[in-house]
C-alpha cells in the first residue's frame, strides 16, 4: 500500500480534505446533554461524586478506580477489580471524551453517560450499591444536599438518583483532550508529522476509518469482532458473546461497539478481553480480521505512529476535598451478596 501523498502544502491539504469526509475536530466547547443542563455548580458536584468512594458499598471504589483520571481515564488492567476483590468481565474502557460515544459500555447497553454511571454503581462485582443506600449516604451529609441543592435548584427534593447520574454525566462530559490530530484537522500542517499523515493514510486506504471514526474516531456503530477472520479464544472470549446479550439477536453474537481510539496509546491493555498489550499486535489483528488485510511492518508503524497523535491534552484534575460522614452516615460492607 503506497503512500501517495507527499509533504508538499498542497498534498497536506488533499489528505485534510480527504480526512474530513471520516473524522471532525473536538468541539472547544462542552457539547449539550439530553435532558442535562450542564452548569459549573453541576460539574463541582459531579466531581465529587466521581470521586468519593463512598458511592460503593465498601467505601474503597469510586468511578475514578475504574476510569483513573491519573492514566488517561482507564485503570491500564486486563479487567477491573471490584467489591470484594472480584474480577469484572471486560476491559475498562477510557472515560475521556466518551461524551462523544454513540452509546457507553462495549455492548451499548446505556444510552448515553448519566444511565452508565448508575451500572457500576449497582454492578456486585463493581461497587455492589444500591440507590437506595446512595442517596442515604449522600442525604447523610448536609454539604452534600447543599451542594444538590445548588446543583439542581427549585426541585423539592435534588437528592435523587436520577441526579446524582445527571451531576456525574455533568463532570464526564468536561472530560476532553484536544490532541495533535486536532489542530492538524483545523489546518495545523505542523501538529502531525510526516509519518503520522503517512499513518493516516493506510487508516483510511486501509478502511480502518469505515468503523473508527467520526469526532472520537470510533464510539459509532456495532461490527462483529472478526468480521473477515474471527481471532482465536485467547483474544474473543467464547463466553463472551457482546451486544447479544442486550438485544438476544443472533446477529449480534461477537458483535461489539467500534472501540473510541482518542489517547489509545495510553490505554493499553487493548480489546473488551484487555488481553493485548501492545499497540502494534493490536492494529495488526484488527487489519486481518476486521479487514482481510495483510499490513507490512512499515504499514503498521505508521498507524500506530498516527495513532500517537490523537494522544490529547488532559484538562487539570484537581482532586476535590469531600463531605465528611456523619453519624447518619452507612457504614461501608465488604460482604459479597449471592
Amino acid at each position: 500500500m503506497a503512500v501517495a501523498f507527499a509533504t508538499t502544502a498542497q498534498a497536506s491539504d488533499e489528505l485534510r480534505n480527504l480526512a474530513k469526509d471520516f473524522f471532525e475536530p473536538l468541539p472547544s466547547t462542552v457539547p449539550a446533554l439530553a435532558d442535562n443542563i450542564v452548569t459549573p455548580e453541576k460539574v463541582d458536584l459531579g466531581k465529587a461524586l466521581f470521586f468519593d468512594p463512598r458511592m460503593s458499598a465498601s467505601g474503597v471504589f469510586s468511578c475514578n478506580s475504574c476510569h483513573n483520571l491519573a492514566t488517561d481515564g482507564d485503570d491500564n488492567m486486563p479487567t477491573s477489580i471490584g467489591h470484594g476483590w472480584q474480577k469484572g468481565p471486560r476491559n475498562s474502557p477510557t472515560v475521556l471524551n466518551s461524551v462523544f460515544n454513540e452509546a457507553q459500555f462495549w455492548d451499548g447497553r446505556a444510552a448515553d453517560l448519566a444511565e452508565q454511571a448508575k451500572g457500576p454503581v449497582q454492578a456486585g462485582v463493581e461497587m455492589a450499591n444500591t440507590p437506595a443506600n446512595v442517596l442515604a449516604t449522600l442525604n447523610s451529609m448536609p454539604q452534600y444536599v447543599e451542594w444538590f441543592e445548588e446543583s439542581f435548584p427549585g426541585e423539592e427534593d435534588p437528592v435523587t438518583f436520577d441526579n446524582f447520574a445527571k451531576a456525574i454525566e455533568a463532570y464526564e462530559a468536561t472530560l476532553i483532550t484536544p490532541a495533535p490530530f486536532d489542530a492538524w484537522l483545523n489546518g495545523n500542517d505542523a501538529a502531525m508529522t510526516d509519518e503520522q499523515k503517512a499513518g493516516l493514510e493506510v487508516f483510511m486506504e486501509a478502511g480502518c476509518a469505515s468503523c473508527h471514526n467520526g469526532v472520537n474516531i470510533g464510539g459509532q456503530g456495532y461490527y462483529p469482532f472478526g468480521l473477515i477472520e474471527r481471532p482465536g479464544a485467547e483474544v474473543l472470549p467464547v463466553g463472551d458473546k457482546g451486544r447479544f446479550a442486550v438485544t438476544e439477536t443472533v446477529d449480534d453474537e461477537y458483535v461489539f461497539r467500534a472501540s473510541p481510539l482518542r489517547n489509545i496509546t495510553e490505554t493499553a491493555p487493548y480489546f473488551h478481553s484487555g488481553v493485548v498489550w501492545d499497540l502494534k499486535t493490536a492494529v495488526d489483528i484488527m487489519a486481518s480480521s476486521q479487514l482481510g488485510a495483510d499490513l507490512d511492518e512499515t504499514e503498521i508503524d505508521q498507524i500506530t505512529a498516527f495513532l500517537g497523535a490523537l494522544t490529547g491534552e488532559m484538562p487539570e484534575v484537581v482532586y476535590p476535598l469531600l463531605p465528611a460522614e456523619t453519624s447518619d452516615t452507612p457504614r461501608p460492607t465488604g460482604e459479597i451478596l449471592p
